[in-house]
């Protein structure tokens, strides 16, 4: 199968301005996430989609593939289709499945992403999946950086919200605390077909890509891993994330990329 993987980056995120190139142990995060990504023996390529050019400058600098997208992308579901596009037209090669990984998630394994590849390749009734993990604390399942999921009895997904669900207001206070770990894999034709679909309402309100399937009565596989990993959303996460990798021994199979591009 042509597995291919695409990381939407842009400079201009409101609450941490340039956080595709802020550094992570002397590397630029999205460095990190590209680098990491390519250890994936499963995909057959990894591209990195923006509209900045210091992005793809610093991509192709460390030996990457960069897609130049439109500015005008609201979310990165739309990023990746845009760029799959023009991948295809440029190869005459039409990927089967698509993985959408996130540019501020510099501590993915590449099991990671094949554990949320595999129900794609053995049932092909599923259209996209999503990996989760368990939340270890109450202040992370409280963090509106996190996005949380519910799932059914199957790990379908329910619901996604980035308040702390389930509500613990009724007295339970032992509640699931899953977050989504945003490593996506869409077979091709849905994620074109997501990509034309409108925002929806939940969609709006949470800002969560997903609940648009969701509210369209599509499902969503979820895949619980064990592997640990956090998202930079400010500068204050970035500061934890730093320290989490400061031993991090995949890190030391690329480490020859330190410093490239950060000024």
């Amino acid at each position: 199968m042509n597995i291919i993987a695409f990381i939407p980056a842009r400079m201009s995120s409101s609450r941490f301005p340039g956080k595709p190139m802020a550094p992570i142990q002397g590397i630029p995060m999205v460095g990190h996430c590209y680098l990491r990504s390519k250890m994936c023996g499963l995909l057959s390529e990894v591209y990195v989609a923006t509209c900045d050019q210091e992005i793809a400058d610093y991509i192709e600098s460390i030996g990457g593939k960069a897609v130049m997208t439109a500015s005008t992308h609201e979310r990165a579901s739309d990023r990746c289709a845009e760029a799959l596009l023009k991948v295809e037209a440029e190869t005459g090669k039409k990927a089967d499945i698509v993985v959408m990984l996130q540019g501020d998630e510099p501590m993915i394994v590449p099991e990671m992403i094949e554990q949320a590849v595999e129900p794609l390749i053995s049932d092909q009734k599923i259209l996209v999946s999503n990996l989760m993990a368990e939340m270890k604390t109450r202040e992370e399942h409280e963090d509106a950086g996190e996005v949380k999921v519910v799932v059914d009895l199957n790990n379908f997904a329910l619901y996604f919200s980035r308040e702390p669900i389930p509500s613990r207001k009724k007295g339970v206070d032992d509640v699931p605390m899953l977050k989504q770990v945003c490593i996506i894999p869409f077979r091709r034709d849905f994620l074109l077909e997501y990509a034309q679909l409108a925002p929806t309402p939940l969609e709006i309100i949470e800002s969560v890509d997903m609940n648009r399937i969701l509210e369209h009565g599509l499902k969503i596989k979820m895949i619980m891993t064990q592997h640990e990993s956090y998202s930079v959303d400010t500068p204050e996460d970035l500061q934890k994330v730093d320290s989490y990798m400061e031993n991090d021994g995949l890190m030391a199979e690329y480490v020859q990329h330190r410093n490239v591009g950060v000024a």
